[in-house]
């Protein structure tokens, strides 16, 4: 299956559509229950000067994600903008992350994550809009219990799909789609809206999440999904 941003092998394809009966089981949106829900789009992984992971792919994502703000918008002006964050509750309950760095690294990482820096910032040319939302998150996960408020956010809400964009594909928008699905949210990742480091990793992950998880789509699948219901509503 051949996506804008990424292919999915054809036997993967055959096989999640023999087994949910359709290839794109949430291709009927809900435009006033679906959020998008952007992922790390920071200085910390787009700026070489204040960043500590910077991804260079994030970039290209940037028109995508701002398409379908928009396009999200006019149905629930349901946007959720998650930064990676670090605090002092990290190195404890989170030691593991930084055990596995060396000195110069944990060091790297936490001044471009702390709250208040450059790099904790969100790209300037995301589309950010007075009435969306702007969510922190402890951990790779914007859903592992505990770690961040977005599901509570969601929820409050009445959104009960999410689309999932952001850096890097095979991190942090990975974890937070798997961890959404598992938590009872519908999940589409948008293979032209994430980015990783190549091509073969953001594939490899999106494959990976396909094949059990939930939906990948395009953004121009995603847009002509919403818009007949946003037509008929508006009626």
């Amino acid at each position: 299956m051949k996506l804008t941003g990424a292919t999915i092998p054809d036997d993967v394809v055959q096989r999640v559509s023999e087994r949910r009966g359709t290839a794109h089981p949430f291709a009927e949106l809900d435009p006033v229950r679906t959020a998008l829900v952007v992922i790390d789009m920071q200085h910390a992984f787009m700026n070489d000067a204040a960043g500590h992971a910077v991804c260079p792919a994030a970039h290209d994502i940037v028109p995508a994600i701002n398409r379908l703000a928009a396009a999200v918008r006019l149905g629930g002006v349901g946007v959720f903008w998650v930064r990676m964050t670090h605090d002092d509750r990290c190195l404890d309950e989170w030691s593991v992350a930084f055990e596995t760095a060396t000195p110069a690294a944990r060091a790297k990482r936490i001044a471009a994550l702390t709250a208040g820096s450059l790099g904790h910032s969100l790209w300037p040319d995301l589309d950010l809009k007075p009435e969306d939302e702007i969510v922190d998150k402890y951990r790779f996960s914007g859903f592992l219990p505990g770690t961040s408020e977005l599901p509570n956010r969601l929820r409050a809400r009445g959104f009960d799909t999410v689309l999932i964009t952001g850096t890097v594909t095979n991190v942090c928008c990975e974890s937070s789609a798997r961890d959404a699905m598992m938590t009872n949210f519908k999940t589409v990742m948008v293979s032209d809206g994430n980015a990783a480091m190549t091509q073969a990793e953001h594939d490899a992950a999106l494959t990976a999440f396909y094949n059990i998880f939930g939906d990948v789509m395009d953004t121009d699948m995603l847009v002509g999904a919403l818009e007949p219901k946003r037509a008929a509503a508006a009626e």
